[in-house]
């Protein structure tokens, strides 16, 4: 690997520190403990494998399944390679994972035991030139780790500029249908840079990871970090509270970052009292604002909550809320990051002075290439200045601490998932017995907004919240079925024919 150490490639990176440091342990999963060295030679020989299968720089590999070492594995493989890795949504169905598929042209798909059986039934339909099975073997499937162990490991990596994609990441659209946010080698690398000067970390941290790493938050405010800096990733396959606690006692975890539903029901866990918690430095939360009786909670037990907000097109980190403000500035997002910069902005794309609501928006080398095929609507959200329009609403005080008003995208967050209001209403609208829906996002104590069904039916039209549920299960991931439907005689509209959400917000809050 004869390479400047200025390379940007986010797979040199991990190979270097496994030359430096080959014994230190990288992955933990499932009793397996994966060391630097182990992990290389894993990548090495997964993109030699991907050669010989026909990826080329540039071509799409996806992975689809729970949180698994495989993951990261055909993440570093690809951008050895100098493809692109896409990572996908294991709670979506097999319509919503065909467009996304084909959306971005993927080459090759690895794909976990679980979720093969979603992916068989759209298999007819999809893009994809390559199957692989990262667990058990299958028919019509190449089997991963026996093939790979069969390879050769790969010597040399491929040279990536800074501005060359590393991962493509979908996010939902407001017009219902996902775009793929292009996030460089360089946007990866100045986001960390930016994390690393937030929150500090050390070689000897032990990150506990149970939110699905297809997330941006999950993937990259602490895990992608760990493998430059020689420090281990604690990997669960997923969220299971009184396991997460056990494991922050067995590996004497230091991180984990989370939604604050993760976080609630942790401390709702019997056990969470007698759990020896004393390894923690800081739990980072974003999704939403951690409420003021879940910091007491933890506060007692002498452990303090750093708030982030970001979104996947900023790589995500755009502000944070370190413990210092936590309370003084409850409630608040938090500053801009060292090499980032926030700002509030009116219609007319004019800053706004301190206190004034405004659209929220990001620049820094942190900011995604754009959207995938998408030039239109990459326009739309970055202007010619560089300046990333998030379509939140928000204000600055005089310290400039950024606070989340509003959602002018009308996005719902359900424990911690962004629900898009326009996809979920796509789809109800197919019903027979709707009229009229729209869907919007109330305050609930455990998800933090319930997706909400505000309904008027056709004439002599019956429906009820099982029915809903039942017949919206084939298109949409469940984190976006609505949890509550209310039933009205008509929507509220202004003159325009746009549908009042606030009104129905206003109506309709507890």
């Amino acid at each position: 690997m004869h390479r400047a150490s200025h390379e940007p490639n986010l797979a040199y990176g991990m190979l270097r520190r496994a030359a430096l440091n080959p014994e230190r342990i990288a992955i933990i999963f499932e009793e397996q403990k994966i060391s630097f060295k182990e992990l290389a030679d894993r990548v090495r020989r997964q993109a030699t494998l991907l050669r010989e299968a026909g990826v080329c720089a540039g071509d799409r590999v996806a992975f689809l399944g729970f949180n698994h070492p495989a993951f990261f594995e055909t993440l570093f493989a690809a951008n050895t390679l100098g493809a692109i890795f896409v990572p996908l949504n294991f709670r979506l169905t097999a319509e919503e994972l065909t467009f996304i598929i084909n959306d971005a042209g993927v080459h090759s798909l690895i794909c976990d035991d679980a979720l093969r059986p979603v992916v068989e039934q759209a298999i007819p339909n999809l893009s994809c030139k390559q199957y692989f099975s990262s667990e058990s073997e299958a028919e019509n499937w190449r089997h991963l780790n026996s093939e790979r162990a069969a390879a050769q490991p790969m010597v040399d990596i491929s040279s990536a500029d800074e501005h060359d994609i590393s991962l493509i990441m979908y996010t939902s659209g407001t017009t219902g249908l996902p775009k793929g946010a292009m996030l460089t080698h360089g946007n990866i690398l100045w986001n960390n840079i930016n994390a690393m000067m937030a929150f500090g970390g050390s070689r000897d941290d032990i990150v506990l990871t149970a939110a699905p790493i297809f997330h941006i938050g999950a993937l990259n405010v602490l895990c992608l970090n760990c493998f430059q800096l020689g420090a281990t990733v604690a990997l669960l396959r997923s969220f299971d509270p009184g396991k997460v606690l056990a494991d922050f006692e067995r590996y004497r975890a230091t991180h984990m970052f989370g939604a604050p539903a993760m976080f609630l029901f942790m401390s709702q866990q019997p056990q969470f009292a007698d759990t020896d918690l004393s390894s923690i430095k800081m739990l980072l939360c974003g999704g939403a604002p951690v409420p003021i009786p879940l910091i007491e909670t933890y506060g007692e037990r002498g452990i303090s909550f750093v708030q982030a907000y970001g979104l996947t097109e900023t790589a995500p980190f755009a502000c944070g809320l370190s413990e210092e403000w936590a309370v003084k500035k409850l409630g608040s997002a938090g500053q801009a990051p060292l090499f980032t910069e926030v700002r509030i902005v009116g219609e007319d794309n004019k800053v706004l002075e301190a206190g004034e609501k405004g659209e929220i928006c990001i620049r820094g080398p942190n900011i995604m290439k754009g959207y995938w095929n998408r030039p239109e609507a990459t326009a739309e959200a970055i202007d010619e200045m560089g300046w990333f329009h998030s379509g939140d609403i928000g204000y600055m005080d005089e310290d400039d601490f950024v606070y989340i008003s509003d959602r002018l995208k009308d996005m719902v967050i359900s424990g911690g998932e962004n629900v898009y209001p326009a996809e979920v209403e796509s789809v109800l609208y197919k019903h027979d017995a709707i009229a009229e829906v729209a869907v919007i996002g109330l305050q609930d104590d455990k998800w933090g907004e319930a997706v909400t069904a505000v309904v008027a039916l056709n004439e002599g039209q019956e429906l009820s919240l099982e029915g809903l549920r039942e017949f919206a299960t084939d298109h949409l991931a469940r984190y976006k079925i609505p949890l509550r439907l209310h039933i009205v005689d008509a929507l509220p509209r202004n003159p325009a024919g746009k549908v009042l959400k606030y009104v129905l917000k206003e109506r309709l809050a507890d």
